[in-house]
């Protein structure tokens, strides 16, 4: 992928690319777990948060931090948001693409 990409290429391919993830999470989570309302996606989606912030915030203060538990803690964020997005019918993939349209890039020097 091109390190030029344009906002419109970056909106195609998030289009063209989140809603097939998204449905492959969908089938999962309901062949594999019970149901659970949105409301509990949400409350694990900010858990999860919380718990990547809190590994950002010991390495800003100076601890050691295992870079394999950030990135646990980062798929944790990403499966809860997929989860709340399913449970809210919000077409993550869209979603995201209009809300690059109203955001004013800031232009490196």
């Amino acid at each position: 992928m091109s390190l030029d990409l344009d906002r419109g290429s970056l909106q195609r391919t998030i289009r063209d690319t989140v809603p097939s993830v998204q449905r492959a999470f969908d089938v999962y989570q309901s062949s594999h777990f019970i149901g659970r309302p949105s409301e509990f996606f949400c409350l694990e989606l900010c858990g999860e948060a919380g718990e990547l912030a809190n590994l950002e915030k010991k390495r800003w203060r100076g601890s050691s931090v295992d870079e394999a538990a950030v990135a646990d803690e980062a798929a944790d964020v990403f499966i809860a948001l997929m989860n709340f997005c399913n449970a809210r019918d919000i077409d993550l993939g869209d979603a995201v693409a209009q809300k690059l349209e109203r955001i004013k890039p800031h232009h490196l020097p």
